[in-house]
């Protein structure tokens, strides 16, 4: 049975670690649930993922740019531009 370290510290058995998919450098989360202590590995979002929903617009991509940059001249209207 492991023990807590003065420090706050137990070690977590390798099959636990095993099953989670839990290395070093992992991330975990711990909470309270009806009185039991909850271990979950925290999954990590790919870059892409961290921006998924972010603007929650459903604009085309060139309306949305023209929106923040503007309307772009036309240079090919002959009006001496």
């Amino acid at each position: 049975m492991p023990r807590i370290t003065q420090k706050g510290q137990v070690t977590i058995p390798k099959d636990i670690r095993d099953k989670l998919g839990v290395k070093l450098g992992s991330s975990v989360r711990f909470s309270i649930v009806e009185g039991k202590c909850i271990l979950e590995k925290e999954v990590e979002e790919t870059k892409a993922e961290k921006w998924v929903g972010y603007l929650e617009s459903h604009k085309r991509t060139d309306e949305f740019l023209e929106e923040l940059r503007g309307k772009i001249k036309d240079t090919d209207s002959g009006d001496g531009e």
